[in-house]
């Protein structure tokens, strides 16, 4: 994993918040989540099929094309799409990526490009506990947050914290997917503070009951990342070591994989048809295809795309831009 080390070596430059004074903080189905299925299909182009170009967020976006918002986000991991709320939530990790500092918070983004709420669940808050924030997936009520090697859980209605699931030997909680029969999994890639290999690497499944028990644990996993639910309690997991899409299924056994065309893999969206969307930072893009069929580049010129998040209403990509602290909203049609 030396391109893990290299990629995330600018993370420490991040600058971290203090903590703040107390302050008061301000039920969707479960299947809600970044890995929860997408059945509007996405075009076979996005938008230019290029975010480089996309703008800084205008007075009044027209919603057709790429927008960059650029204020209030800070290491930008996750974005997620809430349907019963029509809003889009972001995990900002806001130092290092392992940093136990407790300054991470979520922001809330409105769909027409507008940050309602940048610092929704704070860190800085002395009934709040969140250090970076990572994965995001809702499931029975609960928002649940990938942080280190705890998930937390907040009400996804008002962000008050519900409690925490401490994962024992874990060392990188990433990503979260909702469970069809309640509960999510959580991927454990496996790395330590200067971003080598800890063995750990794993699949954990948390049951509606708070309890956390090991789908798979395999150093051979090779740095899990995103991850997705089937219905039939399999899962699909693209990998940062490895670069490949494989999946799990529900006796916890690694089916065989296929490679994409770049590596680095960080987040993954169902999109429901037989067709993943999968973000890539060696290939500073998003790819569409199925694992074993052809994958191309639905979206290209965005360095380090993260946990990648899809507007089933609206059908668009949300692209968390890590080493950028902007998010993009990509229009598929």
């Amino acid at each position: 994993m030396k391109n893990v080390a290299i990629l995330f070596s600018l993370i420490a430059a991040t600058t971290a918040c203090k903590k703040k004074p107390a302050e008061k903080a301000p039920e969707p189905t479960a299947g809600s989540g970044s890995g929860s299925a997408a059945t509007p299909p996405v075009a076979g182009s996005a938008g230019s099929g290029s975010a480089g170009s996309a703008a800084a967020a205008p007075a009044a976006w027209d919603g057709k094309s790429p927008l960059s918002l650029t204020d209030g986000f800070q290491t930008p991991e996750s974005v997620l799409y809430d349907p019963d709320a029509d809003t889009y939530y972001v995990s900002n990790i806001n130092g290092e990526a392992l940093g136990a500092d407790d300054n991470g918070y979520i922001s809330k983004v409105s769909p027409e490009g507008k940050v309602t709420e940048q610092k929704w669940i704070d860190g800085a808050k002395d009934n709040i506990t969140l250090n970076a924030p990572k994965g995001l997936a809702i499931a029975g009520g609960i928002l649940y947050v990938a942080d280190i090697d705890t998930v937390r859980k907040f009400d996804v209605k008002t962000g008050e914290p519900k409690g925490e699931i401490k994962i024992a030997g874990a060392t990188f909680l990433n990503d979260v997917a909702p469970a069809p029969e309640g509960g999510v999994y959580v991927t454990d890639s496996g790395l330590d503070a200067k971003f080598g290999p800890t063995g750990t690497d794993a699949i954990w499944q948390i049951g509606k009951d708070d309890k956390a028990k090991a789908l798979i644990k395999d150093k051979k996993l090779s740095g899990p990342n995103g991850i997705v639910a089937g219905d039939k309690g399999e899962v699909w997991v693209v990998t940062f070591g490895s670069g490949e899409i494989y999946s799990v299924d529900a006796k916890g056994k690694q089916q065989k994989g296929q490679k994409l065309p770049k590596g680095q893999c960080d987040g993954i969206v169902d999109l429901a048809l037989g067709d993943f969307l999968v973000s890539s930072w060696e290939g500073q893009a998003i790819y569409r295809g199925r694992l074993g069929g052809e994958w191309k580049a639905v979206v290209e010129n965005v360095k380090s795309p993260a946990d990648i998040g899809y507007d089933t209403k609206r059908h668009r990509i949300l692209i968390p831009v890590f080493q950028g602290n902007t998010v993009i909203i990509q229009p598929t049609e």
